[in-house]
């Protein structure tokens, strides 16, 4: 199973007024609001620790390269789905650089080897 983690608390760095919605909120009800790749599943967390680059996503699954990307809004949606459906069909979570989507080009923050990697 893939999952598809979206960091409920990012505030991009800037302050959250008394009663308004953090953007990692935001970006979980806009992704929330489509359908979900097969076979990935969409988990909340509390924080990425991507504090001034969120909102933060973070892609993993057993055995598979983890990725964590920023500078996403609740306009990039559709766009995290169509990367974490390339997530989705690379056996090893190395999608090829044209197949990704371009925020995913552009904002990834960190690439993390699998677990069972000894010498990757």
């Amino acid at each position: 199973m893939i999952r598809l983690h979206i960091c409920m608390t990012c505030k991009a760095g800037l302050p959250v007024e008394e009663g308004e919605t953090p953007m990692g909120a935001q970006l979980y009800a806009a992704i929330a609001a489509l359908p979900a790749p097969e076979g990935v599943e969409i988990i909340q967390v509390d924080c990425l620790s991507a504090c001034n680059t969120g909102a933060a996503v973070a892609l993993s699954a057993p055995g598979r390269w983890s990725y964590v990307y920023g500078r996403m809004t609740a306009d990039n949606a559709a766009d995290i789905l169509l990367g974490a459906a390339a997530y989705a069909r690379a056996p090893d979570g190395l999608v090829p650089w044209r197949e990704r989507p371009v925020i995913f080009r552009k904002q990834s923050l960190a690439r993390i080897p699998p677990l069972e990697a000894a010498n990757v």
